[in-house]
């Protein structure tokens, strides 16, 4: 198995989204995290589909502060 880690922190919250991409018996996983360090809040979703996890990261980059 093996792994590709991707980091991007979102530009106005305090998010951090980590994008892990894993090979585990031929099949490719995806999950995604989004945290807050400061506050110990985590959301973590798993994706076999990479279309689905690009469409979850670009909605979670783009979510705007009200």
């Amino acid at each position: 198995s093996f792994m590709i880690k991707i980091i991007k922190k979102h530009p106005s919250r305090k998010w951090i989204i980590t994008v892990i991409a894993i090979r585990d018996n031929k099949k490719l996983k995806y999950k995604l995290t989004r945290r807050i360090p400061e506050l110990n809040v985590a959301e973590t979703k798993i994706f076999f589909s990479k279309k689905k996890a690009r469409k979850q990261f670009r909605q979670w980059l783009e979510e705007k502060d009200y």
